[in-house]
């Protein structure tokens, strides 16, 4: 069997797997898909709950925007097109919620923005947690203090565009995500993410997730504040599925089930070896790509390879989860210092040590291979090579290839 694995922006690597080894490809589900416009414009004039586009701003003086980062294959841009066609998009202010990430690239601004980046660059502003004014909204029953970006919290209207897909913590990502971690204090996002240490933070799971219950608490201190959501799911080619638009939790609730659809897909058995892709944009780094290792150890036998395939286009990310992971070359270590306190990027660390435990984690990147053995990741140059030292030692290995691990959930049907 002759694949091309996703590598890089427009690159691709080939594996050759015999075909006794061979166990399947796993994407996400197709499901039937129309007119992407036309789906824009049934949302947005049909909502879930709530008023729509037009009656939400009416009135409206200071109205924000918050859109996602580059990171997230989110299609901003088709959006704004729709609602260039209902208003003035100069009338508005766009906030991007980048978390605790770094500010867009210039390439990444025209990717959220696309031909309406020229007319509105003046208006945008990328989200700082470390050094934009945030306002405190009050604290959540977890003890999360809600500090929000001013612009945020003085907009007369918020207009959110996001995309709802599985996360390997918040169960999902969209809706209350927006606001934290989107455009949240350093230190707020800090406190929310230190819960994702939890075995109940989990892909897929909203109840009894405290990350999301954190989420949606601390949310509710800006329940009087007018928020127009815009939810979307994207099918396995990134192509607009379904979009569910108006009150922000209802829309969420409703992007979820078709985010179901699409991302959680069934599986007869759990393999032998597991090559997880994270492809383009979600390879931008190590501390991004990890979400693809986390997302294909459902589909991996206790004592399997996991082999996880990612430019790392920028190189690490944040470098704590790194440092972290390098303390000592036994998992269990790693994990009891973890314990001890927490600072953001922990969890990732935490998250990739469980796996180590019970699974050998292979990784085929761009990065110093000195790096990735010191994290307790075996590296190799080509995903074929990988695959050739997981069935060397194991030759009846049965191999499952995930080609969007970063948003693909496997389970056992």
């Amino acid at each position: 069997m002759r694949i091309t694995i996703p590598y890089g922006k427009d690159e691709g690597q080939i594996l050759d797997i015999p075909d006794e080894n061979f166990a399947g490809t796993v994407y996400p589900k197709d499901v039937p898909t129309g007119d992407e416009r036309q789906e824009i414009r049934r949302a947005l004039e049909g909502p879930v709950k709530g008023p729509t586009l037009e009656e939400f701003l009416e009135g409206g003086e200071d109205i924000v925007f918050i859109v996602n980062d580059g990171t997230r294959p989110t299609p901003t841009c088709k959006v704004l097109d729709a609602l260039a066609e209902r208003m003035d998009l100069t009338k508005a202010h766009y906030l991007v919620a980048t978390g605790a990430h770094r500010a867009p690239t210039e390439e990444e601004y025209r990717f959220i923005f696309g031909k309406q980046y020229d007319s509105l660059k003046g208006l945008i502003h990328s989200h700082d947690a470390r050094k934009d004014r945030c306002e405190f909204l009050g604290t959540s029953k977890n003890g999360t203090e809600m500090h929000v970006n001013e612009m945020a919290v003085n907009a007369d209207r918020l207009v959110i565009i996001t995309s709802v897909e599985p996360h390997y913590f918040a169960g999902y990502t969209g809706g209350r995500k927006s606001f934290l971690p989107g455009v949240a204090s350093y230190k707020t996002i800090e406190q929310n993410h230190r819960l994702a240490m939890r075995q109940e933070a989990q892909a897929l799971v909203l109840d009894g997730n405290p990350v999301h219950e954190d989420m949606m608490d601390a949310l509710s201190v800006v329940k009087d504040k007018p928020i127009f959501a815009i939810q979307i799911v994207l099918d396995r080619h990134q192509g607009v599925y379904r979009v569910e638009a108006g009150d922000l939790h209802a829309s969420f609730d409703a992007a979820v089930r078709h985010a179901n659809e699409v991302f959680s897909v069934k599986i007869k058995e759990k393999a032998d070896v597991v090559v997880t892709v994270a492809p383009y944009p979600m390879d931008v780094d190590l501390y991004q790509s990890q979400k693809a290792l986390d997302n294909g150890k459902w589909a991996l036998k206790e004592g399997g390879t996991i082999i996880m395939v990612s430019k790392c286009r920028e190189g690490i990310g944040h470098e704590t989860f790194l440092q972290q992971l390098s303390q000592s070359p036994d998992p269990r270590v790693v994990l009891e210092n973890l314990a001890k306190e927490y600072r953001l990027g922990y969890h990732k660390a935490a998250k990739m040590a469980e796996i180590a435990v019970w699974a050998r984690m292979f990784a085929v990147t761009g990065l110093d291979p000195k790096l990735l053995r010191d994290a307790n990741m075996t590296p190799f140059a080509t995903v074929q090579e990988a695959v050739d030292a997981a069935l060397k030692d194991d030759p009846s290995a049965k191999v499952l290839i995930s080609m969007d691990g970063s948003i693909t959930i496997p389970r056992v049907d």
